[in-house]
């Protein structure tokens, strides 16, 4: 009977850790956040004193629905920021907020009145506008919890909210500095007008949108009767035929080529007859006939008509002298030369509307004949007024946002009158509110301004004295532009940008708190009531009571009494654009509290590219207008989320990624690991495969910590090994840190967590997991109290404490884990941690430089040991003795200085300068390395299964000396 073998598994050093290999995310991750609620990880990290701050200014979201894929995006990388500066030695303070004022919080009141027959007009104003505070309370806490879950961390307990008392008198008091110094006004103008909502819109609340469009073709005759061409037709193209009842002119290109056409012959049911002459551009008359269903052969050019004939020509209206017009239309209409008319596309004749055209407008406004040329035909809602002959009472659009009546019954009223010479429909781009989804127009309508031009004598003329100098000025010299071409849109904004819309006529806002006085015309100076104490009085009610208190009766008295005669004023009731409030929240964010910043200015702004129009645009103007700078130092711009096919997101598309099931499925980890793993600057794309790539890519890592974690069980410090005493390995892995820790802060200092994500992640699987434990394994658990035992759980430990901290501010709660697996205790937190100091004399280029050719040696062993496992000679790499010949005697003297059978992990190795044989193993990436297969020779060690000839010959039976002497 044989004696039973030994078992030694009980003398390894085998890593022993309770961290499971499979994370249950979804479900741990809400205890850990309880935990950081209890032990206050965010006030702690406060507490922490003689630390430069770094503030990060929240851009508020909009308190009105759950979140998307774009807010976790947008949280994610701002808290990412955060967290990462806190970790590098800064106080990083985040104070979330949110945007509580404006329509679309108001059209869900509207609409909720709608559904129970109720009249908003019938509601008292502050009632109504208690609902919508009421609203967006509602859904402030809603997203709260819900970016929370998301392991954004900040003072939630105390955010920032528009709609505060504090808030609103703020947002007035930066108002009236616009008020007192000049930069209001109020003007009329055409202006970006919903006719659905009844208010103007700024840009940023404006997005384009395919429409199909009627086009008309029309006709204005010349009327001249001395005139050389007496009796022709000039042709306008519009796309708007709503506006042809507001023409006041016609316009021509001083440098367009222009002919007289005669109508030769027609088809049959044509709006042409033979002999008419028409002018038109020589480049446009082609399409133009091709469009009114002529042939080639039905029209002749019969004269050049020089620009200098087209002066003095009078031109009349096709409605003019119309039965029942009533004279409306009678009026000659002026025709003269514009810069913005091309023959690129149309008749080379522009019709003008100045009140629906800003060009036009421009155009008129130089000229100084507005008052010609301005019309009110058109109402808030889009209706003409009732009184306009033939189409008074029709609409531009229907109530929810389609095609009215107006554009059709213009049509036919030209038709009938033969002022038509074609017409069609287009299919273009065309601007609408971005909250009603429904087309927008031009209209022109007196509103607020501010004036981006206007001379400021504010005495904060450093940067210059208008709001465009000083916007253009901070964008160049005072901020720092992540990617660089955030620059370049936000500038080219600016530098084109016309005055600022400030005025909205809707209820839910921070009104305009200013007063005009009766029976005075807006240009005159005394239209405005600017007077410090009259400021005063509103600030001090709305920090008591709010915005409300300015739609109480009797507010004007009460603030003008002793002051003025209030009876001599009107009040304004047009409330704030709501990006007037959020571009001042540096002044109740920043400047007001005591988690702000001592001169009011932000580190960083961070959000989506569509705030150069929006949040960065506005802040900044506003800024200027009140401090004389940009209020931040940088600005950081993420691009849009798409589908993993590039697709926008559409819910009718059913291609929408919705944060709260990512979570649900896997974890907020592996949302947020996909953030770190995109290149955010950029349109970045997820789906079900990305995101199980990503999850992936996080079990990698995972196994990496547990790895560790497991190493470092009975780690002690009187085993840590002096860095000079270390073998070279360890040696280089402390290199590998020393470079790793300074990519990591400079990426981290740099917003690029793509950057930092792939390093670290290539460093911990690649040089760490693949290279570096592989090779260490044997020493950890085979070895006694050697020194390669306790050189690599010293290297551990100094990595574990980078890598944790490294990775804590993308994987909030993994690393939580990690750290607590090691260092319980109910006040422990990664998170009120520093990333450790690295000593930059770990750095060692010429050990680098030697184990990067070791390693490429190594890369031949493996692939050689590689072919003869896949041919079935061999099951494991320690079966293994090869002859590796080198061609260099310095690369050759660099591998007999390691133990290189033990970087190769093979029982032995033996290394040799002769000639390489044929049969010889060889990779052409790696010149003059080649390798003999040789089979270990000796027993199995049945500990450490190395095959040697000694095995057998000590005092435990089936052992090698190493492992005889580590269980002695």
């Amino acid at each position: 009977m044989c004696a039973e073998t030994p078992d030694y598994k009980d003398t390894l050093n085998l890593p022993k850790t309770n961290f499971p290999m499979r994370a249950g995310l979804p479900k741990r991750e809400p205890a850990w956040l309880e935990r950081w609620e209890k032990i206050g990880v965010y006030d702690r990290l406060r507490e922490k004193e003689g630390r430069t701050p770094f503030t990060l200014h929240d851009g508020p979201p909009y308190a009105n629905g759950h979140l998307h894929i774009g807010h976790a995006l947008n949280k994610t990388i701002k808290d990412m920021i955060v967290r990462s500066h806190q970790m590098m030695g800064f106080d990083a303070r985040y104070v979330p907020g949110w945007d509580c004022h404006g329509l679309p919080i108001e059209w869900k009141i509207e609409e909720q009145y709608r559904k129970k027959g109720k009249n908003k007009d019938a509601v008292d104003v502050v009632e109504f506008r208690q609902e919508c505070r009421a609203f967006a309370d509602k859904w402030v806490n809603i997203q709260r919890e819900e970016f929370k879950r998301l392991g954004i961390a900040g003072n939630w307990e105390d955010p920032y909210l528009t709609m505060n008392y504090h808030s609103e008198a703020v947002i007035a008091d930066e108002f009236m500095k616009f008020l007192m110094n000049g930069t209001l006004y109020q003007g009329s103008k055409p202006v970006m007008w919903s006719p659905i909502e009844k208010t103007a819109l700024a840009e940023a609340e404006v997005e384009y949108h395919d429409k199909e469009s009627f086009t008309i073709y029309v006709k204005f005759k010349v009327t001249n009767a001395d005139h050389k061409h007496a009796g022709a037709y000039v042709v306008i193209w519009t796309t708007t035929p709503w506006t042809m009842p507001s023409n006041k002119a016609v316009v021509y290109g001083e440098n367009v080529a222009y002919g007289l056409y005669e109508v030769t012959g027609t088809p049959d049911e044509c709006w042409l007859k033979v002999g008419e002459k028409y002018l038109l551009a020589d480049n446009l008359a082609a399409d133009v006939f091709k469009r009114a269903r002529l042939a080639e052969d039905q029209y002749t050019r019969v004269a050049d008509v020089p620009v200098s004939e087209l002066e003095g020509v009078e031109l009349s209206h096709p409605l003019a002298g119309a039965e029942g017009s009533n004279g409306e239309w009678d009026d000659i209409r002026d025709f003269r030369a514009a810069e913005f008319v091309t023959d690129t596309e149309g008749t080379g004749f522009v019709h003008c509307a100045p009140s629906h055209g800003m060009e036009e407008f421009e155009l008129y406004r130089d000229l100084g004949m507005l008052e010609q040329v301005i019309t009110y035909n058109v109402m808030d809602d889009g209706g003409f007024r009732a009184d306009l002959p033939f189409f008074g009472g029709k609409y531009i659009l229907n109530r929810k946002g389609g095609e009215g009546d107006a554009n059709k019954a213009v049509i036919d009223k030209l038709v009938e009158v033969g002022g038509l010479l074609a017409r069609g429909k287009i299919k273009h781009s065309y601007p609408h509110s971005w909250r009603s989804k429904a087309p927008i127009i031009y209209r022109n309508t007196p509103q607020w301004f501010a004036g981006v031009d206007r001379k400021l004598d504010d005495g904060m003329g450093e940067m210059g004295d208008t709001i465009r100098t000083r916007a253009l000025r901070s964008i160049d010299e005072l901020v720092k532009w992540t990617p660089q071409t955030g620059r370049n849109r936000l500038y080219s904004m600016i530098e084109s940008r016309p005055d600022w819309v400030l005025s909205r006529q809707r209820a839910w806002g921070v009104p305009l708190t200013c007063f005009t006085k009766k029976g005075v015309l807006p240009t005159d100076a005394d239209f405005l009531l600017r007077n410090e104490e009259v400021n005063a009085r509103i600030i001090a009610a709305f920090e008591e009571k709010g915005a409300d208190v300015w739609y109480e009766d009797g507010f004007k008295a009460k603030v003008l009494d002793g002051v003025v005669n209030p009876d001599d004023y009107d009040q304004v009731f047009d409330v704030l654009d709501v990006w007037f409030d959020s571009g001042s929240t540096h002044a109740f964010v920043l400047r007001d509290r005591e988690d702000g910043t001592e001169d009011g200015i932000a580190d960083v702004y961070m959000e989506g590219t569509d705030q150069h129009r929006g949040w960065f645009h506005s802040s900044l103007l506003q800024a200027c207008g009140t401090k004389g700078r940009a209020p931040y130092k940088n600005v950081v711009t993420h691009g849009f989320t798409l589908d993993a096919k590039g697709m926008k997101m559409s819910k009718s598309l059913g291609n929408t990624i919705v944060p709260d099931e990512v979570v649900k499925q896997y974890g907020a980890d592996i949302l947020r690991l996909w953030v770190s793993q995109v290149d955010y600057t950029a349109d970045q794309r997820i789906g079900p495969e990305i995101l199980k790539g990503t999850a992936d890519s996080y079990r990698r890592l995972r196994n990496t910590m547990r790895f560790m974690l497991g190493s470092l069980g009975d780690f002690k410090e009187e085993q840590r090994v002096a860095p000079e005493d270390m073998p070279e390995l360890e040696q280089w892995v402390l290199h590998r840190l020393a470079e790793l820790d300074h990519t990591v802060r400079q990426g981290y200092k740099a917003f690029d967590f793509n950057g930092v994500w792939q390093a670290i992640f290539n460093f911990a699987t690649v040089d760490m997991s693949a290279f570096y434990f592989d090779i260490r394994k044997d020493a950890l658990y085979c070895d006694g109290d050697t020194l390669n035992a306790r050189a690599a759980r010293t290297v551990l430990d100094l990595l574990f404490h980078r890598l944790t901290t490294w990775l804590a501010p993308v994987l909030v709660f993994t690393m939580e884990e990690v750290w607590l697996e090691r260092y319980p205790g109910d006040d422990s937190s990664v998170h009120l941690v520093d990333m450790p100091d690295t000593p930059r004399d770990w750095l060692n280029e010429p050990l680098a430089a030697k184990w990067a050719k070791i390693r490429q040696a190594r890369r031949v062993v493996t692939a050689a040991l590689e072919v003869q496992r896949t041919d079935k000679v061999i099951g494991s790499s320690l079966e293994a003795a090869p002859v590796v010949h080198v061609r260099e005697a310095e690369l050759l003297e660099q591998l007999q200085s390691v133990e290189f059978a033990d970087v190769c992990i093979t029982s032995d190795i033996n290394l040799s300068n002769d000639p390489s044989p044929a049969e010889a193993f060889r990779m052409p990436e790696v010149d003059g390395v080649s390798v003999v297969f040789e089979k270990a020779e000796g027993e199995k060690c049945l500990r450490c299964w190395k095959i040697l000839p000694d095995v057998g010959n000590f005092g435990s039976p089936g052992l090698c000396k190493r492992c005889d002497d580590a269980i002695g």
